[in-house]
């Protein structure tokens, strides 16, 4: 849950390499009049930040930021509006979605309070297959400037609310922004048509290992077993997996299991040797371990702070 290895570098002016990730939106603010009131990581390379200005007139620039934002305003920004859109400004309760590959121009006029949402692509794209039935690559976030969508909005308004402070805070956090990923994958997602996609799995073979997959988790399941259900060599069906789901077999099948956990750790009351089994862990201990690496909390913990 802290560690920060990709977004860090989007993110902290100290650790900037140079070229796209230089012009990170939070370095961009950070350079600027607005003062940053509270941030956080959140674990999972996820980090939030909210923000004040009270500017007179000035101008703020992005420029392929290299990671995802969300903006959500918490007050103001009446007289504020991209050059690309003149005339459009922002008010309480708007959203924007800057992707990492957008570049855009703003004046910035008035006082304004709001939230950022920093997130990697991966984040966005990766629950494409579960979700929407499509391959990562395909998608990318929309880039579009103040509108209103009330789920997103409202787990937003419950984001800024919350406390940031300390593992357990965070963790409820982390939720709650994982929520809102999955609400904008489905509300602002589009293909990415200036990339041609080539090579992958056809998409019947891709919905039969991930329907197989989910099917079987509580088993163990091996290379040889889905390259015999896609009828390809193991060597083949490693690369063209690792194309069409945004990471090799084992990692998916790793996430699958953390996430499938996390849900019967949320809405059942289960023991916890008992979703051990059902998640193909080999025993609790193991299962607690793999849980803590990926949550930051072990089993009991996350149930008693996410099931309360």
């Amino acid at each position: 849950m802290n560690a920060r290895p990709a977004i860090a570098n989007a993110l902290e002016p100290s650790a900037m390499p140079e070229g796209a990730l230089s012009h990170s939106v939070f370095k961009t603010m950070s350079e600027t009049d607005a003062t940053l009131e509270r941030f956080a990581w959140l674990g999972d390379e996820l980090a939030v930040a909210i923000w004040r200005r009270d500017t007179v007139v000035a101008e703020t620039s992005y420029d392929k930021p290299g990671h995802h934002t969300l903006s959500y305003y918490m007050d103001g920004g009446h007289r504020t509006e991209r050059w690309e859109l003149p005339g459009i400004y922002g008010a309480p309760k708007r959203l924007c979605t800057l992707p990492d590959w957008h570049e855009s121009s703003w004046t910035v006029r008035g006082q304004m309070h709001f939230m950022h949402l920093y997130f990697l692509p991966e984040h966005f794209t990766r629950r494409a297959v579960v979700e929407l039935d499509r391959e990562p690559r395909e998608l990318t976030l929309a880039d579009r400037t103040y509108f209103e969508h009330e789920r997103i909005g409202q787990l937003c308004t419950s984001l800024t609310s919350m406390s940031w402070d300390g593992p357990d805070a965070q963790l409820c956090a982390n939720e709650v922004a994982h929520e809102a990923l999955s609400d904008l994958l489905l509300a602002q997602s589009v293909l990415q048509y200036q990339t041609r996609v080539r090579g992958g799995l056809a998409p019947v073979v891709r919905r039969r290992l991930a329907d197989y997959i989910e099917a079987h988790l509580s088993q163990n399941i091996t290379l040889g077993m889905l390259a015999q259900l896609a009828c390809m060599s193991e060597y083949h069906l490693a690369r063209m997996f690792k194309l069409s789901f945004g990471m090799p077999p084992s990692a998916w099948i790793a996430a699958r299991r953390i996430e499938y956990a996390r849900r019967l750790l949320k809405t059942s009351g289960q023991p916890l040797q008992q979703i051990a089994d059902a998640c193909g862990y080999a025993d609790l201990s193991h299962f607690s371990h793999r849980f803590r690496d990926a949550t930051g909390a072990s089993p009991s913990r996350y149930r008693s702070i996410i099931a309360a």
